[in-house]
């Protein structure tokens, strides 16, 4: 017999419940934020500064393929800590890594 969401979530502890619907929360409100602002995922990219600190970066290394691979290192990075530490992905933290990467001498 198949089992609804609230049956599962009811089967949980409750520090997991309360981890689940933190989380739920947080991922609704960036897309909602987005939305809101009616920006695609691109256009919030560059409203971020991601886009200009990768060109930033291309132009610096000479090679846009590995500024990008620059910017999955940092956000593999990002990843890595929020698994770590046990929190959400740490957005602000990913652009300024991205930025200082860009803008080192």
């Amino acid at each position: 017999m198949a089992r609804n969401l609230d049956d599962v979530m009811a089967s949980l502890p409750k520090a997991r419940q309360k981890r689940v619907a933190d989380r739920a929360m947080e991922l609704a409100t960036l897309k909602d934020l987005r939305q809101a602002a009616q920006q695609t995922q691109e256009e919030l990219a560059a409203t971020l500064g991601v886009r200009q600190a990768v060109e930033l970066l291309a132009a610096l290394l000479g090679s846009l393929h590995d500024a990008h691979h620059e910017a999955m290192e940092c956000l593999g990075r990002m990843v890595w800590e929020s698994q770590r530490s046990g929190r959400p992905p740490d957005g602000a933290a990913y652009v300024d890594q991205l930025q200082r990467l860009a803008t080192r001498d």
